[in-house]
Formats: C-alpha cells, structure tokens, sequence
C-alpha cells in the first residue's frame, strides 16, 4: 500500500474519495510550520531518550533539506498523499530512507494539524496587529494635518453639528485600537501548544510536552489531550475579531466612497488606489474602498462558517474540522490585502478644506448652540428647543440660514437674543464649545493625538517583542 496508514486496508482509496478528503490543495499554506514543529518534536525525542541521537541528526538534517525546497518552491504536493503532514513525511523519507518513519513517533496527524494552526496564526495575528498600527498611523497623520479644519458631523446621515473632520478620524483611531488590542488578548490562547495530546488521549512515550513548547516559544500546553485536538477556540476568535476589523473598515470605505463623490466633494483619493470606467473616461471611481466593503461579507461568512461546523460534534477529532482552514487563510488574506492597502490611500489621501468649511456654511448644524446659548440667559432647555425649531423653519421658507438673519429677526423667537449670538454661532465657537474630555473641541483633539501616539507607540513594542519571539 502507498498510504502510510494503508496497513489496515486491503484495497485503494477510491479516487473521488482522495480528492474530495484531501486538504493538500490548501493545507500546504502550513508546509513551514509543520517542518518547524517536526523539528521541535525530533529535538524532544532524542532528549527523552525515545529515539537515538543519530537518528535525531538525520531527521532534523532530513527536515531542513525539506524545507529548503518548500520554500524555493521544488516540493510537488500530492493529493494521493493527502495532507501537508503527510506531503512532509513521504518527502522526508525520500530524503533520508527509512528513519524518516520515525519522526511520528509519539504523535498523531490531530494534535499535529493543531499545533501547525496555532504556529500559523501566532505569527499572522503580529503581523496583523503591527498593519493595524500602520493605519492607525496613517489616520493619526491625517488628523494631524486637520485640526482646524471643520467639517459636519451627521447622524442618520443628516447634518447634525459641526465637528473638526481630525476628531472624526480620531473616532477610526479608536475602533482600530480595540480591533488591535482584541487580536492583542486573543494571543495567548493562540500561544499555547497541543502537540503531545496524540490522537486524542495522550502517548505512552515518556515525551516532555513543555520542553517542545519552549522550543517552538509557546507559553504553555493544553491540560487536557481531548481539548487540545478538538479545539478551535482560538481560530472562532481571530475569525471573529477579523470580522469586527472588517466592520470598521467597511465603515470607513462607505464614508470613503461618500466623501470623494461629487455630491461630497470633501476627499479626493489618489489615482492609486482608484480605476476608471471602460466606456466613461471621465470616471475616478473608488474600487478599494467599495472592495473592501464587499469583502466585508466573505469574512463574516468564514466566521458563520466553522461556527456552523462546530456546534454539533462531539469530542475528539472529526474529519469535519478539516473545514476549519480554508476560511481561516482566506480571512488572512482578505484581511491583510484591505490593511496593505489602507494606510497608503489614507496617507495619500487630499482633503478639500474649502468644500467642507461651504458644507458647515451652509446648514443648520449649529442650531444646538442657540439653544444652549437661551439656556444660559435662562430659558428652560424645552422651550429653547421649540423656539430654535421655529426660527429653523423661518430660515427654511426664507431660503436663509441662521447667520444669514439680523437681530431683529432673531427676535421674532424670543427677546432674548442679542448681539452675542453671531460669535456663538460661527463654526470655530461651536466646536470649540465642547470643551470636555473626548469632545471635538480643539485643544481636546489635540490632546487626543498625543494620547493616540502615545498608546500607538507603546503597541508597538508588542508587536516587536513577540514579532520576533515568533521568529
């Protein structure tokens, strides 16, 4: 029998079946890992005293000439030997004979497809972290080059009350933050090793499970063999955070492709990251952001997806956790192609300040300020808000706006008002009104980027550390 599990069995594996059980069409996205934690697994064995010395020597001698040509691309992949451990395998042994066979000793295909998965995504999860960085970066910049450019804030899409447009690139510093941060926290259960677990019930070698786990630079094993196979926790939780990365940054894509349309005007994004029309030349359209936006839905669906094939088995191992991959690598990737590419076009990006000072001109955002501004002289907020909403509804039949009215049709409302309220009501005494900790006043966005820098700085010894503790 060619299968190096074939000694059960008294005929082939029906070819419809090889191909449609077999994962090598994917899981070579793993090759490197998998020869890391053979390497990993051999050292031990000869530590223990499970394999003789010289064999070890081959073995790792045997793994290295492997992966030398996994990664200058001269290792052809076969369906018929199913999977990368068993790719690896056959490959070894034709290297070195025989002894190759030896490298299985103590483990099982289960608690090594585990242990390949988490060195996988301990890895990408850093690099994910330092792109996030990166785009917080990049918006930092922006906001940087805008804290006095003014802008309308909306809600429900509709002009509400003007804010600095760097506090509204702060809002994405944030959700960025935490998206990093969770992906942070999710680290240590992804730092954590099954190798040794076996099949699902342990080994009868006297194998060190912690010495491996130092090794590989893992902060601790599994207690529990049957967990450690059927576990996947840890990839449910990269899939879930991905899912709230993508969240934020279709939000941004959608204000992205809003902004830069005509009808904003208020961003022009750089011919980079744009396409044209076949047949419309005079089309600029913004196809990264609307991209990323689509793809949105491809990451939840992985998310969806091994949630769905988890929810019904039973312990340990099932073939159904096979489906656990392609998902998690086609998040990785769709996740990082959007990050690659978003800290350049927010960094490249032009923001038309006269266009966003004509918006602020030109509507009623400020209309909160004079109630507040009755408020002070005295007049319950209610009937402030009655009074603003008349004198709104003035201007609007009168084809105005509130700057626009003399004191006298201000007085119409309410007698009240006087010459304060045209200070009051230009677009820098708005914002600069909400003075308070976290608000869009100047001097507080101002603090807010160096707070941002700060916190972006000491993330960035994180990914440092353990970018290189993974290497």
């Amino acid at each position: 029998m060619s299968k190096l599990w074939g000694g059960r069995f008294t005929k082939g594996t029906n070819k419809l079946v090889e191909e449609y059980t077999a994962s090598i069409g994917f899981d070579k996205a793993l090759a490197e890992e998998d020869v890391q934690g053979s390497l990993a697994h051999v050292t031990m064995l000869g530590k223990c005293g499970i394999l003789p010395q010289e064999d070890v020597d081959t073995i790792k001698n045997g793994l290295n000439k492997v992966l030398d040509k996994v990664r200058a691309g001269e290792i052809v992949f076969s369906v018929a030997d199913e999977d990368i451990h068993m790719n690896i395998e056959k490959n070894l042994i034709e290297e070195i004979g025989p002894v190759g066979g030896k490298l299985h000793t103590g483990r099982s295909r289960n608690d090594q497809v585990a242990t390949d998965m988490h060195l996988y995504l301990r890895n990408r999860v850093v690099e994910l972290v330092a792109l996030l960085h990166e785009l917080q970066d990049a918006l930092i910049g922006q906001a940087k080059d805008n804290v006095e450019t003014i802008v309308p804030g909306y809600t429900h899409l509709q002009r509400a009350q003007p804010i600095l447009f760097a506090h509204h690139l702060l809002a994405y510093v944030s959700m960025f933050r935490r998206d990093a941060e969770r992906l942070t926290d999710s680290y240590k259960r992804i730092n954590v090793l099954p190798l040794g677990a076996g099949a699902l019930a342990g080994t009868t070698f006297p194998i060190d499970r912690h010495f491996v786990a130092e090794q590989l630079g893992f902060g601790g094993v599994y207690e529990n063999s049957l967990d450690a196979v059927s576990d996947r926790d840890f990839i449910v939780e990269f899939l879930a955070n991905a899912a709230l990365v993508m969240t934020h940054l279709s939000r941004l894509s959608e204000e992205l492709v809003l902004w830069s349309s005509t009808e904003f005007s208020f961003v022009e994004l750089d011919d980079a990251f744009c396409t044209g029309s076949s047949i419309m030349p005079q089309k600029k359209n913004p196809d990264v952001p609307e991209l990323v936006r689509g793809k949105t839905g491809r990451v939840y669906g992985n998310l969806i997806g091994l949630l769905t094939v988890l929810k019904s088995l039973p312990l340990a191992y099932n073939k159904d956790m096979q489906e656990d991959k392609e998902g998690m690598f086609d998040t990785v990737a769709t996740l990082t192609g959007a990050l690659q590419l978003f800290a350049p076009m927010i960094s490249t990006m032009k923001v038309n300040k006269t266009r966003m000072r004509e918006a602020v001109n030109t509507d009623f955002s400020n209309a909160t300020d004079i109630a507040d501004f009755l408020v002070g002289k005295g007049l319950p907020f209610r009937q402030a808000h009655e009074v603003i909403g008349k004198t709104v509804l003035y201007c609007i039949n009168e084809g105005k706006f509130l700057l626009d009215l003399t004191l006298e049709e201000f007085k119409q409302f309410s007698p009240l008002f006087d010459d304060q309220i045209y200070a009051v009501l230009q677009p820098e005494a708005v914002v600069n009104a909400r003075n308070v900790y976290g608000g869009t006043a100047t001097v507080q966005v101002q603090a807010a980027i160096e707070r941002a820098e700060a916190a972006l700085l000491a993330a960035n010894e994180w990914v440092e550390q353990h970018g290189n503790a993974a290497q």
